[in-house]
C-alpha cells in the first residue's frame, strides 16, 4: 500500500520556495554520521533550515532537484503522486504484463543522455534520464547505466527501502529477459572453480579473472572492502584442501619446516599492518593512448588498501632455524599453489638485502580487514610485502626458501621490468633490467570521473583521490589544478597514522578548487604528489612510456564538462 507519510513529505518538498532547490529527500537514522554518497544541493530554502540543522548527521538520499520550470516542479509532482499511487499497488521490479520486454543487450545500448539512460532492477527496466539530469549526485548513478543497479544498491543499502523503490517504479518502461542459468561446469576448464565476484568490479580479463572497482568508489573508505579490492590473477584460483595444506619454510634443496594453518596462527605472535597492494600496470590505459602496449588495460584502480594480519617473516624464518641477517643466500623466494599448464607455480623473489630491511614488516597474512582471506586474495595465506609491487606479494602461499638465484617464474624474469621509450619488442632484453620491487610515487583523481558533467553554472569542483609511494615513503603533499597546470592548490590529506618512512598505506586526499573564469564549458583537472624524499611525478606519459605499460605514474588528468 502507498505510504501516506511519504506522500505528505513529497507535498512538503514540492512546496519549497520557488527560488530554492526543489528537492525530495529522506533521512535514514540508521546511517548517522556517514558521508553522503551523492553531492547535496547547496541552496536549500530557509523554510527547511531548522530541519536541516537537526538532521545534519543523517544520511540523505536526493531523489530529484530542480528550480523554476524544472522537471520536478509542481505540475510534475502531481503526476509523480499519481504514479507512486499506481506503483504502490504492484511489487517493484517484478514482471509486468502491461510493458514490453528488453534484452540485456538492449539495455546496454542506453548509457547516455543522447541514447537515454537505462538501468535494471530485478525484472524491471527503467529510463532514469530525467532523474539523472536533475540529480546533483548523478555521477554515482552513472556507474550503473546500461546494466543492473542492484550491485550498487548493495553497497548503498539505504536506497533499498520501500519509499525509494516506489519512486524507482515510476520510471519503469519494461521488463528484462532473465539470463539463462546453468549449473553445468566444464570439468576440463581450469577456471571452472573460480570464486564468486562482486558484479561492481570492472573486468579487464575473465580467464584469468582480473578486475578493478569503479574509481568513484575506490577512495570512499581508507580500507578497501574485500569485495571491492582489485583482483589480479595470473592463473586459475586454486582449490585448497585445508587438511593437506602445509606452508614450507627453509633453504633450497634442504629439509624444510612445515606448518599447517593452525600452527601458523597459534605458534607466532599475530601482527597487523595497513598496506597497499598495487599492480605494476596500474594506469596502463594512459600509456596505450600514446602507443600500444602489451598488458591488461587497467584504469586508475588497480590499487587497493587493506588491513592485514599474520605472522612476521622474521618470526617464521627463525622458527625454521634461519637468521636472515647472517645467511649467505642472495634471494628469498615465495611460491604459490596457482599453477600454469606445465605445472610450474607462480613465484616471486626479493633480493636478500630488501628482505632483511623488511623482515619484521613482511607478513605471512591469513586475515584481511579482520576476517580470513577471500579466495581471490590468497586464501589461506599470502605474503604481504609493504611498499613493494603486488607481483611479489604471492597469493596461496605454500613455499618460502632461500636461494642464490632469483625466482625462475616468468613474471620475475621476463616481465614486470622497466625500459626506456625507445625499447620495443624487437630489441628488448629482459635480462638487462632489474625486476620491479619498490614502486615510484603515484596519485590519481577518483572523483569526478573522466567526462563528468558538473552542475549548471558551477564555479568550483571538489576533487578526491589517492596518493602513495613505494618503499614506505610518506606522501607530503598533493597538488591540484583546475586549469591544466597553470595554477595549483594543495589538497587536504587524511592521516595514515603511520611513520614518515614506514607509510605502507595510501593517503586519501580532497580539495575544492575554483574553476577558471574563462573555462569555455570544460576544464582539465590534474593531480600530482610529492613524497617524503621529495620524489615527484613526471608531468607527461610520453617520457615514461614502455612496452609493458608499467610504472605509469605521470600527472593524472581528468576532463570535466561545465554547462553554462
Amino acid at each position: 500500500m502507498l505510504n501516506v507519510n511519504f506522500l505528505n513529505r513529497c507535498v512538503s518538498a514540492a512546496a519549497i520556495s520557488k527560488n530554492g532547490w526543489r528537492t525530495l529527500y529522506f533521512a535514514d537514522n540508521a546511517h548517522r554520521s556517514k558521508a553522503p554518497p551523492f553531492r547535496t544541493a547547496r541552496n536549500y530554502s530557509s523554510d527547511h533550515s531548522t530541519s536541516e540543522e537537526a538532521s545534519k548527521n543523517h544520511y540523505y538520499t536526493l531523489i530529484g532537484v530542480g528550480g523554476v520550470g524544472a522537471l520536478l516542479g509542481m505540475g510534475l509532482y502531481w503526476k509523480l503522486k499519481q504514479d507512486v499511487v499506481s506503483a504502490a499497488t504492484i511489487d517493484v521490479g517484478e514482471q509486468r504484463k502491461d510493458l514490453p520486454t528488453y534484452t540485456a543487450e538492449d539495455v546496454a545500448k542506453h548509457k547516455s543522455k543522447d541514447t537515454k539512460i537505462w538501468v535494471t532492477y530485478k525484472c524491471g527496466v527503467y529510463d532514469i534520464t530525467d532523474y539523472v539530469s536533475q540529480h546533483p549526485g548523478g555521477s554515482k548513478i552513472m556507474m550503473a547505466v546500461g546494466g543492473s543497479i542492484e550491485p550498487f544498491w548493495d553497497l548503498y543499502a539505504v536506497h533499498k527501502n520501500t519509499e525509494i523503490l516506489e519512486i524507482l517504479e515510476t520510471f519503469r518502461i519494461g521488463n528484462i529477459v532473465p539470463p539463462k542459468k546453468t549449473d553445468v561446469k566444464d570439468k576440463n576448464d581450469p577456471y571452472g572453480n573460480e570464486p564468486k565476484r562482486n558484479p561492481v568490479l570492472i573486468p579487464s580479463s575473465l580467464k584469468p579473472f582480473n578486475a578493478e572497482p569503479p574509481s568513484l568508489l575506490l577512495t570512499e573508505q581508507f580500507l578497501t572492502p574485500k569485495d571491492l579490492f582489485f583482483v589480479r590473477n595470473h592463473l586459475p584460483v586454486p582449490v585448497v584442501d585445508m587438511k593437506a595444506y602445509r606452508l614450507e619454510i627453509g633453504i633450497e634443496g634442504k629439509n624444510k619446516l612445515k606448518l599447517n594453518i593452525d600452527e601458523l596462527k597459534k605458534n607466532f605472535p599475530k601482527m597487523y599492518t595497513s598496506s597497499v597492494v598495487q599492480c605494476a600496470g596500474n594506469r596502463r590505459s594512459e600509456m596505450t593512448k600514446i602507443k600500444p602496449v602489451k598488458g591488461l588495460n587497467w584504469n586508475n584502480a588497480a590499487i587497493s588498501n587493506a588491513s592485514w594480519a599474520g605472522a612476521t617473516l622474521n618470526d617464521v624464518m627463525n622458527k625454521a632455524g634461519i637468521d636472515l641477517d647472517k645467511c649467505n643466500h642472495k634471494h628469498i623466494v615465495f611460491e604459490g599453489m596457482d599453477k600454469g599448464p606445465e605445472g610450474a607455480p607462480y613465484g616471486a623473489s626479493l633480493p636478500i638485502e630488501l628482505a632483511r630491511q623488511l623482515k619484521n614488516d613482511i607478513l605471512l597474512a591469513y586475515e584481511m580487514n579482520g576476517t580470513e582471506l577471500p579466495r581471490d586474495h590468497g586464501y589461506p595465506v599470502r605474503v604481504i610485502i609493504p611498499g613493494v609491487v603486488g607481483a611479489r606479494q604471492v597469493k596461496w602461499l605454500n613455499n618460502i626458501y632461500l636461494s642464490n638465484e632469483e625466482s625462475t617464474c616468468h613474471w620475475q624474469r621476463k616481465d614486470y621490468k622497466g625500459f626506456n621509450a625507445s625499447v620495443d619488442w624487437h630489441n628488448v632484453d629482459f635480462e638487462k633490467s632489474e625486476a620491479i620491487q619498490q614502486l615510484p610515487v603515484i596519485s590519481a583523481i577518483c572523483d569526478p570521473a573522466e567526462g563528468t558533467e558538473l552542475e549548471n553554472g558551477a564555479e568550483e569542483v571538489t576533487v578526491k583521490g589517492y596518493a602513495w609511494s613505494g618503499g614506505g615513503r610518506a606522501i607530503l603533499r598533493v597538488d591540484i589544478s583546475a586549469d591544466g597546470g597553470k595554477t595549483w592548490m594543495t589538497a587536504d590529506l587524511q592521516p595514515t597514522n603511520q611513520s614518515l618512512y614506514k607509510t605502507w598505506a595510501w593517503t586519501l586526499w580532497e580539495a575544492t578548487v575554483p574553476l577558471p573564469a574563462n573555462h569555455g564549458g570544460k576544464a582539465e583537472l590534474i593531480c600530482k604528489a610529492v613524497d617524503v624524499s621529495y620524489n615527484c611525478q613526471p608531468d607527461n606519459v610520453e617520457g615514461i612510456w614502455n612496452l609493458r605499460g608499467v610504472l605509469s605514474n605521470a600527472w593524472h588528468r581528468v576532463n570535466v564538462k561545465i554547462p553554462s
